[in-house]
């Protein structure tokens, strides 16, 4: 092999075997320009400098001896020590000149790229460390990057500031952080050709959930500009998230959708000095996404191809961690980097920890959770990485944002809240690595987070991250999931966090028993449906001018507002049933109260007062009725859209506060007017059993409804006659009573005659073992429970099963 072949490589020489030779990075990016390139996967076209020619430089130059020296007496525990020899060891390598023989390949190949794209071709020069992205430990971001490299001069200076790259002070702490020697790792230098998405759009994607480690996802973070700012976490990007399995049936699950502000992006400039900058997006960029929908299924596709071929060639999973971008000039889609997951491919299994927040303190500033944990300590407020060595061991670090420069403290803090960025940050990932709570983009937590208070920072409750005032006090209950016994009694799960299900789908279950709209549209529409079935109506009384700012605020890019509903709610549904599919997901319809609908934006235009809502127009009498049949409409459609769209046919209905015989038919037939009936495509519908005439009906109900789902909190307040949110007759309210048993007893002898499945999804079991127990001696065929509960109904369960077959 001549010279130039030997300190040279382009991508189609290159395979994920060669990373001794070119580093994590640059073997990853020959594997799939030579392999996934014919599959569709496109890459652009580039070369390796290869680590031959980091040895070749370094002893040509005299200089291993000199940074060998410098680093004898190295203390990474000491920030001015760290600082102090890493600034002599990179000083060193920059006044040293590369030889005549590697300037003239890197200048060469650089020429043979300018014959493929054009003269002065720019291209991203990126360091690629020869033992990056080992499976316990991610080098990622240690090393630096140039973007918009342009001309053979500016590339042979960037090629030696990332040799030198190699030793940032994070870089260096790093290594020693993992007992690696410092020069058991060599730089190879990677030379790509740019894609032009300083015009367009650019972002990372992850194939697996970044913060559950639920496998059957794609996550897609997206910003303007160039894709810095998304992994330094400059920027608060969308967030797209994708369920694989259906994607590959060819459906378009698409199953939840997150706008970031994308306040600013990086462009071109034509200083070669800074061929970077930052500049404002405006406003209105800012409130649209950056990715269409095919964009993201685009991209979605790419990324379970790429996990596909790296799987197979590993023999087992193996989830990837990828950056994106796309080129404003032709509109096309890239891949530039892909690399192994981390974090959640290297957890164990079998054992699940739960972070638990014993109380409540007061909120100080809330974003986005960075995993699942609870932390606490003394804030310390710190605005520039000038003033890292003030911080102490266990103390919470807040701060804008972060980078590798960081990491020397990040490592020794209890818990990180930054003002920008999202799940796939510089912060956000290296969180995830050291297992410490992290909350992102809380836009101000520098001015409202006070410095030296005590915080503690939780993570461990859904998708918002919050940071509290005070030393909270929390636990920690672990779960062991090969010591859980299987039982013939079904255990479900009550679900209404859409947040939460990619969590709690890991806790052994049987489905969901009962998945909640409520949550999703009191905390993610907000908005009464009526209020935007009549938004033009509303609009024309300047009465309500202060209504039609919130809803439009709410709605934004929306012109249709009732498809906001729609969406917003298939994207709640719909990660439900992702999380647990194929197992059943059965959904029940909206079971406001009037009083609790008239609280929605808008609400009180459209709700009555009643003198007992527990009782009124509820469930579903409100379904076919004139006055709401037009809200209804806009659930069937989001119900669709999750059966049809995302291809999530484990979704089953349930219907609540059915009175009637009739009711129940009025129901099913508006239901089939929407494209939703019961039969067709596997449909399911349900009935809840939570009023007596269901239970005296039990046979009638059974010839329209295709299950019951005991309701014991209404059946309970309906049987002894009383108001449940009442406190003076509370001590009467007891799911235990004997007249709500025998009425249970008897439904679910009914259900069995007629073979419909029958099953509970009220509180009781989830309180009381005993109750449990006896529903299990009654033959019911699955219990639905609160996640914190299953676990110990199960054990419960187990054992009155293996005592009744004794």
């Amino acid at each position: 092999m001549d010279k130039i072949n030997a300190f040279i490589l382009w991508f189609d020489q290159l395979g994920i075997e060669d990373v001794p030779l070119v580093g994590g990075k640059n073997a990853s990016l020959g594997e799939m320009y030579r392999n996934l390139s014919s599959l569709g996967v496109k890459i652009p076209n580039g070369f390796a400098v290869t680590s031959k020619a980091y040895w070749h430089f370094l002893e040509t130059a005299g200089i291993k001896e000199k940074i060998h020296k410098i680093l004898s007496d190295l203390d990474t525990r000491s920030i001015s020590n760290l600082r102090e020899h890493g600034e002599k060891v990179r000083n060193t390598i920059l006044s040293a000149e590369l030889p005549d023989d590697l300037k003239q390949a890197i200048v060469e190949a650089y020429s043979h790229l300018e014959k493929q794209y054009g003269e002065f071709v720019d291209v991203a020069v990126r360091s690629s460390a020869t033992a990056e992205d080992l499976p316990d430990a991610s080098f990622a971001g240690q090393q630096e990057t140039y973007l918009n490299i342009t001309g053979p001069e500016s590339l042979v200076l960037a090629c030696k500031k990332c040799i030198a790259s190699l030793f940032t002070d994070r870089a260096i702490s790093y290594r020693a952080d993992k007992n690696f020697d410092q020069f058991s790792i060599a730089l190879s230098i990677g030379v790509q050709k740019m894609v032009r998405s300083d015009i367009a759009t650019s972002g990372v994607m992850f194939s697996i959930d970044t913060e559950s480690g639920f496998p059957d996802v794609v996550v897609i973070n997206a910003a303007y500009g160039l894709g810095e700012n998304v992994v330094q976490g400059a920027v608060n990007p969308d967030e797209y998230v994708v369920f694989k399995p259906t994607l590959l049936e060819g459906k378009k699950p698409i199953i939840s959708k997150s706008l970031g502000s994308k306040e600013q992006k990086m462009v071109y400039t034509t200083d070669g000095r800074h061929p970077t900058k930052n500049v404002a997006v405006p406003l209105e960029e800012q409130r649209s996404f950056a990715l269409s929908d095919d964009e993201i299924l685009n991209l979605s596709k790419w990324a379970c191809t790429i996990e596909g071929h790296y799987s197979k060639k590993a023999g087992h999973t193996k989830p990837m961690d990828m950056e994106w971008a796309k080129d404003g000039v032709t509109g096309e889609l890239f891949i530039v980097q892909a690399r192994p997951e981390t974090v959640q491919s290297q957890k164990d299994k079998n054992v699940i920890k739960t972070y638990v927040l014993k109380q409540k303190g007061k909120l100080l500033v809330e974003g986005t959770s960075v995993g699942d944990k609870i932390g606490n300590g003394r804030a310390h407020v710190i605005k520039s990485v000038h003033n890292i060595d003030e911080f102490r061991k266990g103390e919470v670090l807040v701060t804008d944002m972060t980078d590798p420069d960081w990491e020397p403290i990040m490592k020794i803090a209890s818990a990180i809240v930054t003002n920008r960025g999202g799940r796939t940050c510089h912060a956000a990932i290296i969180s995830r690595e050291l297992g410490i709570p992290c909350v992102v983009g809380t836009v101000n937590s520098t001015e409202l987070v006070k410095d030296k208070v005590d915080v503690t920072v939780s993570c461990a409750e859904g998708e918002e991250g919050y940071v509290y005032k005070g030393k909270l006090d929390f636990e920690i209950r672990e779960i062991k999931l090969d010591e859980i016994p299987q039982t013939k009694t079904k255990i479900m799960m009550n679900v209404g966090n859409p947040g939460q299900a990619f969590d709690n789908s890991f806790i052994p279950n049987d489905g969901v028993g009962l998945a909640r709209e409520e949550f999703v549209i009191n905390s993610h529409i907000k908005i009464h449906p009526l209020a935007l079935v009549h938004f033009s109506k509303i609009k024309k009384d300047k009465k309500n001018n202060d209504l039609v700012k919130e809803i439009e605020s709410l709605t934004y890019g929306y012109k249709n507002k009732t498809d906001f509903f729609v969406d917003k709610l298939a994207e709640g549904i719909g990660t439900i049933g992702a999380a647990f599919y194929p197992k059943d997901v059965i959904v029940r319809l909206s079971d406001f109260k009037s009083n609790e609908y008239s609280n929605l934006v808008g609400g009180k235009l459209f709700e009555p007062s009643e003198d007992n809502p527990m009782i009124g127009w509820r469930g579903a009498s409100r379904y076919y009725s004139d006055k709401y049949r037009a809200a209804f409409v806009l659930e069937c459609r989001a119900l669709k859209k999750v059966r049809d769209d995302f291809g999530l046919n484990n979704v089953k209905i349930m219907i609540p506060f059915c009175r009637t015989i009739t009711e129940g038919k009025a129901v099913l037939a508006e239901m089939k007017k929407n494209g939703l009936k019961k039969g067709e495509n596997g449909l399911e519908v349900y009935v809840m059993c939570e009023i007596p005439s269901n239970v005296i009906l039990a046979d009638k109900f059974s010839e329209i409804f295709d299950g019951f789902s005991i309701g014991t909190n209404d059946l309970t307040q309906l049987t002894l006659g009383l108001d449940r949110d009442s406190e003076i007759v509370s001590h009467i309210y007891d799911e235990r009573n004997e007249a709500v048993k025998r009425l249970i007893t008897c439904v679910i002898k009914t259900a069995k005659e007629k073979k419909r499945k029958i099953g509970i999804c009220g509180q009781a079991p989830s309180d009381f073992p005993d109750f449990a127990e006896f529903l299990v001696e009654c033959g019911i065929d699955s219990i639905s429970l609160n996640p914190d509960t299953v676990v110990k109904t199960r054990l419960t369960i187990a054992e009155k099963e293996k005592n009744m077959n004794a």
